[in-house]
């Protein structure tokens, strides 16, 4: 039996706004289903090399004294949102500061063994249960060309000066591409990280001088450049107005603005012919009902005997089946209407809706995973000018969970990132 602590707020700082974070804010009511997930967080940590300390001194977990502690504040309602809602509760829960990394606990840490056995933390017998408990996607996060667009405004639009604040002077927000050896720190240099990502992917595309680009995502425009620089023709394409304004003044700053066409349209509403087209990170965002159309798209403007390359994040392939209708604390928060593709089902997709293949790839997964860990550290490192912004405590939790829940998910291999060189089938002849 445990007790609840009496102080309302243990980390210092105000309580979430109900207005800001309303199902932060309120903690549901729910005894019965509570009581479930509190024996269903028992019996998963049982065997999990951690330690779950509660006020009253007692522990849950097979961790020893060296491994991450995760302190819980309020223990009742951490169970009560995890019973509320399995898939949102336990970020909620860190949001509104029910539970905490224990002192000297990297918060990544603490979640690695967790996402090491995601597939298992719910017993197997209660898993086929998870279609009547499971949120689905609220239909104005489908992602119609609409829908993308408010979907994209309501993370990338949030401030370019705060993405400014933890990305590198490159202003890339993707997975950066490290050495394979890590022999000095200056081979964890992120900005030479990531203009070795951006090489990467143009290479894998050809692009040189006079290929005709067309870039989906412009992201804040570093891709777009090194293209332009290359000597290639380049058409990058955004829905953020945000990311686009800032991306445009930074081609003119690079005194390029004569070779690179950025318009404000979705990838649907594309004519033309290319000779190579690269995407980092966008495919996540499209939605499985719109895999065939998007890739079709890849397709009709593909230039005879030109080439793809993608950077995507993935999963495996029956997880991804599993959670594809499941409606999460990521989508809530961070990615309205996205969905990590598995690679079988890229190649599936290809196969059945166009003439590519996947010809050439690269895993960067682990690579995901120290460019997050640079991330938060370079986060919380400027919190002051980022709250300076109006962001508040409640957002600075949001970031931090949802940064080290990825860069979990990465290391653990739950989550993998690869580069894919795509082109026309040889049979096809053109």
């Amino acid at each position: 039996m445990t007790t609840e602590l009496t102080s309302p707020r243990q980390l210092g700082g105000p309580a979430p706004s109900p207005h800001l974070w309303p199902d932060v804010a309120h903690v549901p009511t729910v005894p019965v289903k509570a009581r479930v997930a509190k024996s269903i967080v028992a019996q998963a940590v049982r065997r999990l090399p951690v330690r779950l300390a509660f006020p009253d001194g007692s522990t849950w977990g097979a961790g020893d004294a060296s491994a991450p502690v995760m302190e819980l504040l309020r223990p009742t309602h951490l169970f009560a949102r995890l019973g509320a809602d399995f898939r949102s509760g336990f970020g909620e829960a860190y949001m509104a500061g029910d539970w905490n990394e224990g002192a000297g606990t990297d918060l990544a840490q603490l979640m690695t063994p967790f996402a090491a056995r995601m597939s298992r933390l719910v017993p197997v017998p209660l898993q086929k249960f998870r279609r009547f408990v499971d949120s689905s996607m609220p239909h104005h996060e489908k992602n119609t060309i609409q829908g993308s667009r408010s979907n994209i405004e309501r993370h990338y639009d949030l401030s370019n000066d705060l993405f400014g604040e933890f990305l590198d002077p490159t202003m890339s927000y993707s997975s950066a591409w490290f050495p394979d050896h890590i022999d000095s720190p200056d081979d964890l240099d992120l900005q030479k990280a990531q203009e070795r990502k951006i090489d990467g992917v143009l290479d894998y595309a050809r692009v040189g001088p006079g290929t005709r680009v067309l870039e989906i995502g412009t992201g804040w425009g570093a891709l777009a450049i090194r293209a332009a620089q290359r000597g290639a023709e380049v058409t990058t394409i955004t829905i953020s107005r945000e990311q686009a304004e800032l991306a445009r003044q930074r081609f003119d700053e690079a005194d390029l603005g004569d070779r690179i066409d950025l318009r404000l349209t979705d990838y649907r509403e594309v004519v033309g012919k290319y000779d190579a087209i690269v995407s980092v990170e966008m495919i996540e965002a499209v939605g499985e009902e719109y895999w065939p159309t998007y890739f079709a798209t890849l397709d009709r403007l593909l230039a005879p005997g030109g080439r793809v390359s993608l950077q995507a994040i993935t999963m495996d392939h029956e997880r991804m089946l599993a959670t594809r209708h499941s409606y999460g604390w990521v989508h809530k928060y961070i990615f309205p209407g996205g969905l990590i593709p598995s690679l079988q089902a890229i190649d599936e997709t290809l196969a059945a809706h166009t003439g590519l293949y996947v010809q050439e790839r690269r895993e960067l997964g682990l690579h995901y995973a120290e460019t997050l860990r640079q991330w938060r550290t370079r986060f919380n490192q400027r919190w002051e000018a980022i709250s300076d912004q109006g962001f508040d405590e409640t957002f600075q939790r949001m970031w931090n969970f949802y940064l080290a829940y990825c860069e979990a998910g990465f290391r653990t291999e739950y989550l993998g990132v690869s580069q894919l060189a795509m082109a026309r089938r040889p049979e096809l002849g053109r």
